[in-house]
């Protein structure tokens, strides 16, 4: 049974690393074209992208979209998550229904209603109204978190603090905020990458100079198809893992998912 377990453990990390290996395996070849294994090695498509300085702003541009997504994803995720917890609203199961229906919802769908929503407020195209949609589809998975870590909250311990003495405010943020934070940083986590990636929704949204990395990659793969995609595509895929390491080292993926550090 043991053995049984390990070997599916081994096909699903396998399962899941191929499409990285290939990835990053074609960004080295020296063809004209994604090959794996790739036809010799040369670092010539990395260095093409410093000839291409769109991808350094639509780069920064995904950064910092989904920077802003995530913040208010989880500032209003937080807030929606604690007053669906902590009082019993009228019709909490809707409310809760309506709030994360954004995860059911096909994003074409999502991102066409948007725009037609969005038009007549001269929203569509520009960076609000980018921010907004990209909003739309955070806070379902900001307000998933924050439920679950409230799922086995002690309330004692607010009312304690409070017959001790402590403000609303105090509360919040000595007693409740340190228990639901890993919640928060998961929601936090999730709505950054989310956003980040998102190329349906952001195709409603967006317009000739306001770019994202993966539009701009969605683009340049309908113009030609070359090892620059894949190139690219690994040094998100680098960042992303230094990111988890630096995370891993000063907080802890395992506990920020709610395990043992």
């Amino acid at each position: 049974m043991k053995i049984a377990r390990i070997t599916v453990t081994v096909i699903g990390l396998i399962f899941l690393l191929i499409p990285l290996i290939v990835t990053i395996g074609a960004s080295f070849t020296t063809a004209g074209y994604p090959t794996f294994p790739p036809k010799g090695f040369s670092l010539q498509w990395y260095e093409k992208i410093l000839d291409r300085p769109e991808y350094m702003v639509a780069f920064f541009n995904s950064v910092k979209f989904a920077f802003l997504a995530s913040f208010f994803s989880v500032l209003l995720g937080t807030i929606a998550g604690l007053a669906l917890a902590k009082y019993d609203l009228p019709g909490k199961t809707y409310i809760v229904s309506l709030l994360t229906s954004p995860l059911t919802i096909p994003h074409l769908v999502l991102g066409a209603a948007l725009l037609i929503y969005f038009t007549p407020m001269l929203l569509a195209g520009k960076p609000i109204g980018f921010i907004i949609a990209h909003i739309v589809i955070c806070v379902p998975y900001a307000i998933r978190f924050v439920l679950t870590g409230l799922s086995g909250f002690d309330y004692t311990l607010e009312r304690a603090a409070m017959v001790l003495g402590a403000n609303p405010f105090v509360v919040f943020w000595k007693i409740t905020l340190p228990i639901i934070r890993p919640a928060i940083l998961s929601g936090a986590m999730f709505a950054f990458l989310i956003s980040f990636d998102n190329v349906t929704v952001s195709l409603f949204m967006v317009s000739t100079d306001m770019r994202t990395l993966p539009l701009e990659l969605f683009f340049h793969m309908q113009d030609s198809y070359d090892p620059m995609v894949a190139s690219v595509s690994s040094i998100v895929i680098f960042i992303s893992v230094i990111f988890i390491l630096i995370f891993e080292k000063i907080y802890g993926i395992g506990k920020l998912f709610g395990g043992s550090n």
